[in-house]
């Protein structure tokens, strides 16, 4: 599924924060007493990238500008390496096994601009404690592109009380733009703008290969997609993501700027 980038990072920052803490929202549901990590937690060091070429260039000399007419669009997501049936379902597990990520398309609708999009929830544990609730929102154009419109995120501290939205957006509010998770056809060296909110959600993806066969544990997939995915604003890290045809994402990993690997664990179809 789609997962953008920023989201890595402030995980890896919950996930050390959790060894501090006596913590508990769990995956379960159960819930015992916690208090606030004490103010002799290590601050997280964060250092600005020097400015530098762009690992991915879409091609619009940053003026960004997609032409949607909501008519082209269509009420179905059916593209093969992103299939959005309601009742799908997917679920991740980080190579460390300390991060899980459940994702389901959610059997209702939501009217962006006049578009009628799919939501999908995307529920993040770290140690079985949620640190991430997201809405996203996904349409499909005639063509069979799927275009990404936004997203309602929510994220937790160590304790699993909500603290913040930070990276949510959607179409047509306060100037931001949806942009392509996947083509309609994937051609090697197409590279695209994945949304597009100034200053908080700016990810691009590109295609880097395309028929090639990944084996995870839970199978062998053959005309798989590969991308890759970078984000201006975090610009050190780089992920490569592998989409099966007829699954979706079915693994993930830091190229740059980390080792993080997350894979697919369970799949759930829906129809």
């Amino acid at each position: 599924m789609f997962r953008r980038i920023q989201t890595r990072r402030v995980l890896a920052v919950a996930a050390a924060v959790l060894a501090t803490s006596g913590a508990v929202t769990h995956a379960a549901g159960t819930t015992v007493p916690c208090e606030p990590a004490a103010s002799t937690t290590p601050a997280v060091e964060t250092t600005e990238a020097a400015p530098g070429p762009a690992v991915i260039d879409p091609g619009d000399d940053g003026n960004y500008s997609p032409s949607i007419d909501p008519a082209t669009f269509v009420d179905q997501v059916d593209n093969p390496y992103m299939p959005l049936a309601p009742g799908s379902r997917w679920v991740y597990e980080s190579g460390d096994g300390s991060e899980r990520t459940e994702v389901e398309v959610l059997d209702e609708r939501k009217d962006i601009m006049g578009i009628s999009a799919t939501v999908v929830r995307d529920t993040v544990y770290v140690d079985e404690i949620i640190a991430e609730d997201t809405y996203d929102w996904f349409a499909q154009d005639a063509d069979g592109t799927v275009w990404y419109l936004g997203e309602a995120t929510q994220d937790f501290d160590e304790c699993g009380q909500p603290t913040g939205d930070h990276g949510s957006f959607e179409y047509g509010v306060d100037g931001a733009l949806p942009g392509i998770v996947m083509p309609a056809t994937p051609e090697v060296g197409f590279a695209y703008r994945q949304e597009f909110y100034a200053g908080e959600a700016e990810d691009l993806g590109e295609i880097i290969e395309v028929g090639v066969t990944r084996s995870i544990e839970l199978g062998d997939y053959d005309d798989v997609v590969v991308t890759r995915d970078w984000n201006p604003l975090d610009p050190e890290v780089i992920e490569e993501k592998s989409y099966a045809r007829g699954v979706g994402m079915i693994f993930e990993e830091h190229v740059r700027g980390g080792d993080e690997t997350v894979e697919l664990v369970e799949f759930t179809p829906g129809g």
